[in-house]
């Protein structure tokens, strides 16, 4: 009864754009209760960034010229973390789109100037420390096992403006039925 109940059902495949959702029960702790949008996902790896960790650090911390630019940094994963990557919704300064309305990467010597003219909109960036990857069919076998809930339409004003603290649980409560239990599981069932 209790693998039935805890079971989460019809397996998702994973796909560019959309969000991993980790379980609850997940052991590693870089991924505890985290969302993780999928910025690629084929035959040969998959690679994103948790939208829900926010680092100590500011984007004017580990860059020059970028004095007054105070945009978060978050821990986009455990993989490079001495790397900065960025999402954005500005189709003009290129990249490659993820899904409808989000791009990664772009020219960097823009955003620069951007930060540098004042002219930047912080809410259409997210900036990443590190990232998430899996190697060939990893991240399949760790769906399979449980450990990631498949999330295939995000909303863009999920992943750019929703509070760090309370996207995951309100991921999980938008999705309903099952997912809303596991939203309101405890950390630390002990303290249940």
């Amino acid at each position: 009864m209790e693998e039935e109940y805890f079971n989460i059902g019809k397996v998702e495949q994973p796909s560019k754009g959309c969000c991993l959702i980790s379980d609850p029960f997940l052991p590693d702790p870089n991924f505890e209760r985290t969302v993780v949008l999928l910025c690629e996902h084929n035959e040969d790896g998959s690679f994103g960034f948790i939208l829900n960790k926010p680092s100590i650090l500011n984007f004017a911390d580990v860059m020059d010229n970028a004095d007054g630019f105070n945009s978060l940094l978050y821990v986009g994963g455990p993989v490079q973390q001495d790397t900065l990557h960025f999402i954005h919704k500005i189709p003009g300064l290129g990249g490659d789109k993820i899904t409808e309305g989000i791009y990664w990467g772009g020219d960097f010597d823009q955003v620069m100037q951007m930060i540098n003219n004042g002219t930047i909109d912080q809410s259409d960036f997210r900036f990443f420390l590190g990232y998430s990857g899996w190697s060939q069919g990893q991240l399949d076998e760790e769906i399979k096992e449980n450990s990631w809930i498949v999330y295939q339409q995000p909303d863009i004003a999920n992943i750019f403006d929703m509070e760090s603290d309370i996207l995951w649980k309100n991921i999980l409560k938008g999705m309903g039925g099952k997912f809303r239990m596991f939203a309101n599981y405890p950390i630390d069932p002990r303290l249940n």
